[in-house]
């Protein structure tokens, strides 16, 4: 294992969505520094199939390490749902997943119907499967796949009328009375959360699971003695997209202002 606290912190996702992790990892230790790697070009994830989600993972991965990391966050439920076992497996770094937050839905409120927001393969893998016989027994659980939403996301598309059709349209057909809790179970959907919250009104709650992965983050460098030890005037971020365009690094860095302003940064 490298030990150089000094190294960065890798994060990869299919696209765009694992900037919003990346906002909540900047609030929580700005002075980290950061490699992100989006995607973009492979994107969704939620239709491949397990075993291109996985190699994809790995040759991101590879490319992560090679640039020098210490820690990989994979802000995808998508690949943590598919390859995080086996990048565990592969690397001797600390590797951190992204997995619907179901267990506090289910304690936040005890009564009504619980809405997951997911794509279809992270509704289908085992690790969600896993989550549900944990903790979605006694519940009412509707999986919701969206992923138009995602796609907007990818080209850019974060408010207005889209936006606003597309949320109505996934959520067609569905009771809101019987709802008291959504989870966000795609990184994609956390920069949508004013629309959805709009939607679905102050009755419901809505959660997701960036701070609790930051948090977990954070408490593994601790116990490893990786956290950074030198001080930076400012928060050191390299951006890679495998569009390899300037317009998808443009659209990143506008989606983390995005983010960064939302978390009052």
């Amino acid at each position: 294992m490298n030990n150089d606290k000094n190294l960065a912190i890798g994060i990869f996702d299919s696209g765009m969505g694992g900037i919003s992790v990346l906002a909540q990892l900047i609030k929580l230790m700005p002075n980290e520094r950061y490699i992100y790697y989006g995607d973009s070009k492979n994107a969704p994830y939620g239709v491949k199939t397990p075993e291109e989600v996985r190699k994809l993972s790995i040759e991101i991965c590879d490319l992560l390490i090679e640039k020098g990391v210490k820690a990989i966050i994979v802000a995808c439920n998508t690949a943590t749902s598919a390859a995080i076992e086996e990048l565990r497996e592969k690397y001797d770094i600390p590797i951190i997943g992204m997995e619907p937050a179901l267990k506090p839905a289910t304690t936040i409120n005890r009564n009504g119907k619980i809405v997951v927001m997911a794509t279809e393969m992270t509704l289908k893998e085992k690790k969600f499967s896993a989550l549900m016989d944990r903790y979605g027994k006694e519940r009412d659980i509707i999986k919701l796949p969206c992923p138009k939403l995602v796609e907007l996301i990818e080209a850019g598309i974060i408010e207005g009328k889209d936006i606003e059709d597309s949320i109505k349209e996934c959520f067609k057909g569905i009771n809101m009375n019987e709802i008291t809790s959504i989870v966000l179970g795609c990184t994609h959907y956390i920069f949508l959360k004013d629309y959805i919250k709009n939607f679905v009104g102050d009755k419901v709650y809505i959660i997701d699971g960036n701070i609790g992965t930051a948090n977990h983050l954070n408490n593994i460098l601790k116990e490893r003695d990786l956290i950074k030890s030198v001080k930076e005037r400012e928060v050191l971020i390299d951006i890679y997209n495998s569009k390899e365009n300037q317009g998808m690094i443009d659209l990143s860095k506008k989606l983390l202002t995005f983010s960064l302003e939302k978390l009052k940064f």
